[in-house]
């Protein structure tokens, strides 16, 4: 690879849990601070909430015209399970079509794939059977590391009612988050470990835990910097032996 990029860095949590934070932070980060200390080029950012919100905005309107709704029900649930897979399918085509679109003169880029996953729906094992090969090849994973009680706090903090179609002020109601996000296989799948290699697809793929519990994301600034440019660096060291 001839800049010392990550070419896929896959940001998953519970919800609230920073992610959207730390990809602000990098996105107001000058570029070259952002490559030379987090090994991130120009972000092409990937997240499913804006393709899982088009899904609801949809189906309210096919309600107001008579129709039967497609993927949701009134009450703010997927129809069906699969649904989730279907959001990480159209992550990998989504990235595949900026990788074809992308111009051979272009910026060095890092695309950032977001999205959280619960127990519930299949969690993060579940997730990533749905993800491209292509995809996984060049991929590292940060996961953004908060309990569950950190995760409801931020998201109640967030939510922003004028705007639950934002990727920083939407949230979902207590009772969602319970149902939905209250457990998490992450620790299951690492076997608690905070750094290493995860095998998906038969490809092995390296991943850091980035801890949050004392919510360094909210506040931003240099602590933030700091402690993400430690977890990023050691990602990268372990990323350069899959590259």
């Amino acid at each position: 690879m001839a800049e010392p990029l990550f070419d896929v860095l896959i940001l998953i949590a519970r919800p609230a849990a920073g992610k959207s934070e730390i990809i602000h932070f990098l996105k107001n980060t000058p570029p070259g601070q952002r490559q030379e200390r987090f090994h991130v080029g120009t972000i092409d950012e990937i997240d499913d909430f804006p393709m899982l919100w088009a899904w609801f905005e949809e189906d309210d309107l096919l309600s107001q015209m008579g129709h039967a709704r497609l993927h949701t029900t009134p009450d703010g649930s997927f129809r069906w399970l699969y649904l989730w897979d279907l959001l990480i399918r159209r992550i990998s085509l989504e990235y595949h079509t900026r990788l074809r679109d992308r111009s051979a003169g272009s910026q060095p880029a890092t695309t950032l794939v977001e999205f959280a996953r619960g127990k519930q729906h299949g969690g993060f094992r579940r997730a990533f059977k749905h993800l491209s090969p292509e995809l996984l090849r060049q991929a590292a994973i940060l996961y953004v590391n908060v309990s569950f009680s950190e995760s409801l706090r931020k998201n109640r903090r967030r939510f922003n009612p004028q705007r639950p179609d934002s990727i920083l002020e939407h949230g979902l109601s207590d009772e969602k988050m319970q149902q939905l996000y209250a457990e998490s296989d992450w620790a299951e799948l690492t076997g608690g470990k905070t750094a290493g290699t995860l095998t998906i697809q038969g490809i092995p793929v390296p991943f850091v835990v980035f801890e949050n519990e004392d919510d360094v994301t909210t506040p931003g600034g240099a602590p933030l910097g700091q402690r993400l440019e430690m977890a990023l660096g050691q990602l990268w060291e372990l990323y350069q032996r899959f590259i």
